[in-house]
């Protein structure tokens, strides 16, 4: 099969598979009666991070760390260079300020913290353990700051209300069902869930055996293009979500969106794929990336301080450094 529609056969199964699952566990957590708070920090938070969870998985187990670490760290920096300056350029982004301080500090805490890992240490159980522990510490935090009803939104929060705005009121956000309800749709939301399943781990296959294969053919390393290709295919459903959250003037939740999606990668995907198939971190990632990972994590904070807001010149400036990355990264 060619290359390029293996790519694209495995994208679109990841994502049509994580629709999939999401919608499937979503309605049968309702029937268990788990409240929709919880749904939407868990189910639906790690949910949408499935694309990058599996291939990530997937390619370490596959022995292609460059394209299992090249997603992780790609998918955080096209997070804020991409998706962030996109969404900035469509509605200025007004930033709250204890977001920036609790969501913005951890994503960019989180980052320094796989940097040090793979500067010291390797991505084994031991990290992955860590990573899991502090990914629930969040959550339980998230989940206690929701619940005061404070108006002051968390990351993980928001990153479920972004897929809210692709499809409005269609995930957690149903009244309790009682119990005699309980086995009502049952059935299919089981069929969601197979289904979705089966996509995302086949799609999965296929995606890491087109991007290695187009880096062989190309002549470039695994993880230019786990950092490119793959990071940016992996990561279309936080596109999407935080585009139409900017173009409904809800650029709060694009930026949430994008804080939340780079604290889960590093420490529910970066935690996962240790605990599965722990693996080294290519030393051309460590020397580099990551360090342009922590460096435009940073970056965020001080474009975001500067007024409380990412306005259409600030996105433009993400942009531009996304393209002087992929310049810098790419060979020849």
């Amino acid at each position: 099969m060619n290359t390029t529609l293996l790519i694209l056969l495995g994208l679109g199964m990841l994502v049509l598979g994580g629709e999939l699952f999401v919608r499937g566990a979503v309605r049968i957590a309702e029937r268990m009666g788990i409240s929709p708070l919880m749904i939407g920090l868990t189910l639906v938070g790690f949910g949408t991070s499935t694309p990058e969870l599996v291939t990530s998985v997937q390619a370490s187990l596959a022995g292609s760390p460059g394209i299992a670490l090249g997603n992780i760290v790609g998918s955080n920096i096209a997070n804020i260079l991409l998706i962030l300056g996109l969404s900035a350029l469509i509605f200025p982004i007004v930033v709250p300020s204890a977001a920036l301080w609790r969501d913005g500090v951890l994503g960019a805490v989180a980052a320094a913290g796989l940097l040090a890992v793979g500067l010291f240490w390797t991505l084994d159980r031991v990290v992955g353990v860590a990573f899991l522990l502090g990914l629930v510490a969040y959550l339980v935090y998230a989940w206690r700051q929701e619940s005061a009803t404070t108006g002051d939104h968390t990351a993980a929060f928001e990153k479920a209300q972004a897929l809210e705005e692709v499809h409005p009121g269609g995930l957690a956000q149903h009244a309790p069902i009682v119990a005699s309800s309980f086995w009502s749709g049952v059935p299919a939301s089981i069929g969601f869930i197979v289904v979705g399943l089966a996509l995302v781990v086949g799609g999965g296959g296929l995606l890491v055996d087109g991007a290695t294969a187009l880096a062989r053919g190309l002549g470039v390393s695994e993880s230019v293009i786990g950092l490119t290709i793959v990071a940016v295919g992996t990561s279309m459903p936080e596109l999407v979500t935080s585009l139409i959250a900017a173009v409904r003037r809800h650029a709060d939740v694009a930026l949430g969106n994008v804080l939340g999606s780079n604290i889960y990668n590093v420490l529910g995907i970066g935690g996962v794929t240790a605990l599965i198939a722990p693996t080294e971190i290519p030393p051309e990632i460590a020397g580099f990336d990551m360090f342009v990972m922590v460096g435009i994590s940073l970056l965020l904070l001080v474009l975001a301080r500067s007024g409380w807001r990412i306005g259409r010149r600030e996105g433009g400036l993400l942009l531009a450094l996304y393209a002087g990355y992929l310049i810098w990264i790419w060979p020849g």
